[in-house]
């Protein structure tokens, strides 16, 4: 195999890798919506419900930068859906999630420039900004959550987006 194939199935695994992050957060996030929902905590599941939404649209831009790359895009889930999440878990989970992938995005944005796949290397830049928005959010909703408690949580129970 030459150093271009390599450079590309080395990208191209990234993406794919990727895109199964996202996928995950898909799930996780509109689990976690639901449950808000039923909670009646509609100010946090509507964050959570953009988060997902945002997701779904790196899912989409990944998969086409993989067809562009001549790959096939995968449906599998970078890890499990976890259920069952209380309120004063489910940020903290989910900022975790965001950091994890703001990580991983930065590492492939240097190995797209390394492989002079400029292409990709905009798409990781542009998915850092919007990852970064989520986890500022979900690590805010967390602080509020810690250090406010109840008194955040009755603000947030019944009211509109």
């Amino acid at each position: 195999m030459n150093e271009t194939a390599r450079q590309q199935e080395l990208v191209l695994d990234a993406l794919h890798t990727a895109r199964s992050m996202e996928l995950r957060a898909i799930q996780q996030y509109m689990v976690q919506h639901y449950t808000l929902e039923d909670l009646d905590y509609r100010p946090l599941a509507g964050a959570v419900r953009t988060a997902a939404i945002d997701e779904m649209r790196h899912a989409e831009a990944l998969a086409e930068r993989i067809k562009e790359l001549g790959g096939e895009p995968e449906s599998r889930l970078a890890g499990p859906v976890v259920h069952g999440q209380g309120v004063d878990e489910a940020f903290a989970f989910n900022a975790g999630l965001e950091e994890d992938t703001l990580a991983r995005y930065n590492e492939w944005l240097a190995l797209c420039l390394e492989c002079r796949d400029k292409v990709s290397a905009a798409l990781f830049e542009r998915l850092i900004l919007e990852e970064q928005a989520h986890f500022n959010r979900f690590e805010d909703i967390d602080r509020h959550v810690r250090t406010l408690g109840t008194s955040f949580l009755a603000r947030m129970a019944g009211s509109a987006d």
